[in-house]
């Protein structure tokens, strides 16, 4: 990744996109799994379909870029860049939807976006940014909220399963919704410095868009009325998050199941050693055959060198391969999410094996970093029993502090004012029977956190 010469933005080369692509690949074959099909929709949105809907509307307003120029001429209305496209999919789909035998849509678009951010930091909260944007209407409330319910839980799936961050999964608050929605839901993870990462959001609509952008059908009953729309998102903040939470002193370590590469194999030889050469070269067309994303590294530069960048890259496996090892019929194999020198860092595995043993040996690196980090976010929990302790806590970025809340948002207000912090999400039912922010009812379990 390289800082791009329009602030705010980044650019990705080869590798990183690759993390993309990875992190693509998953969430894709699980949306194509539950229903859903890809679609595209334009970049820019006339200012007067971007209104229609006021909530929405004020709540982005903040962030969107305008397009007030085509050419020399100024334009008659204009042109917003998509902060997000519930504007233009709902219009589309009002004209896609007669009858109930329309429905239900299920469309993603993997997408980019402009939000104009004040302050930015490369993948976490960038001017433009990748990401993808599902969004359904459905004939029943209780659909729309099952298919809701259904897409956090890919996302939970995906933040812990693929990128190994561990995440809690619940309701955002009234403040914290997204504008236009009736219920917010998201997933929060916690970096190591004690702020809290919002990974990835799914939005309960009720009819409220489709009332402003007239989605109507007719029922069964023949009876005409407004679809139940939703639209959900993850972007390429999840990358960033991933990258915070297993990167070490010596860089980047990355999840089996998100990496660009698997396996690097260095060979290490003096002159020109053919016989090297030609089984590092076998040994990686026999894993790429066995389906590992694997890269054989015969560059110019010693083979100190290449372990360095390929461990800063955080590739989960190194294989060195030399004259000894070749002689002895084994490889040398190095796991990344060990520390340096640590026992078990390296191991000796015979050449023919290495193929069944580099997929045991994958799964177990991914099921060790997804161990550490939930070891982490567990430790940084916090259960506040105070006021005081719980301001301190949050003042001191201590890490998810948990508290019985009331849900008010004179109270959210109150706390944010005081520590810089606002509730991550909740939970029902509440495990205490007052407020500790306030001290009035809890309705509620919320966690609270300072956040990017």
């Amino acid at each position: 990744m390289s800082l791009a010469p329009v602030r705010g933005c980044v650019v990705l080369r080869p590798y990183g996109y690759g993390l993309w692509e990875r992190l693509v690949a998953e969430l894709d074959a699980r949306f194509k799994a539950t229903g859903h099909e890809n679609a595209y929709f334009p970049l820019l949105i006339p200012e007067s379909l971007l209104v229609r809907e006021q909530q929405h509307v004020e709540g982005f307003a903040p962030e969107v870029a305008w397009v007030t120029q085509g050419g020399g001429e100024p334009l008659a209305e204009r042109l917003a860049i998509r902060p997000t496209s519930e504007v233009t999919i709902m219009t589309m789909y009002a004209k896609w939807v007669q009858s109930y035998r329309d429905l239900p849509l299920l469309i993603n678009q993997w997408a980019n976006v402009v939000r104009w951010e004040k302050r930015t930091r490369p993948f976490l909260r960038t001017l433009e940014f990748l990401w993808q944007e599902g969004h359904t209407a459905h004939a029943s409330a209780t659909e729309a909220a099952e298919e809701v319910q259904r897409m956090l839980g890919v996302y939970a799936d995906v933040a812990e399963n693929v990128a190994a961050v561990p995440v809690y999964a619940g309701e955002k608050s009234e403040s914290e919704r997204f504008a236009g929605a009736l219920h917010t839901f998201s997933i929060e993870a916690l970096m190591p410095d004690g702020r809290a990462l919002q990974a990835g959001t799914s939005h309960e609509f009720g009819q409220n868009f489709a009332r402003a952008y007239g989605i109507e059908f007719s029922a069964e009953d023949q009876t005409l009325q407004h679809a139940w729309t939703t639209s959900w998102g993850m972007s390429w903040r999840m990358l960033g998050g991933m990258m915070m939470v297993h990167g070490d002193d010596r860089g980047l370590r990355i999840p089996p199941k998100l990496a660009p590469v698997e396996v690097v194999i260095v060979p290490i030889h003096k002159g020109e050693s053919g016989e090297v050469r030609a089984a590092a070269r076998e040994l990686q067309q026999r894993l790429a055959g066995a389906g590992f994303r694997v890269r054989l590294d015969e560059r110019e530069q010693s083979p100190g060198w290449k372990f360095n960048e390929w461990e800063m890259r955080g590739v989960p496996v190194r294989i060195e391969l030399g004259a000894r090892d070749l002689a002895a019929g084994a490889v040398t194999v190095v796991r990344r999410d060990r520390a340096f020198k640590e026992e078990g860092q390296k191991t000796t595995v015979p050449l023919e094996d290495t193929p069944l043993r580099l997929r045991a040996l994958l799964d177990e690196i991914q099921r060790s970093l997804f161990a550490q980090a939930k070891a982490f976010l567990e430790s940084h929990t916090i259960a506040a029993r105070d006021r005081e302790t719980f301001v301190r806590l949050l003042r001191e970025r201590a890490g998810m502090i948990e508290i019985p809340w009331c849900e008010l948002a004179a109270c959210e207000a109150a706390v944010k004012e005081a520590t810089s912090a606002t509730t991550r999400n909740v939970r029902r039912p509440a495990r205490g029977p007052t407020c500790v922010a306030c001290g009035e009812p809890a309705k509620a379990q919320a966690y609270f956190a300072q956040s990017y």
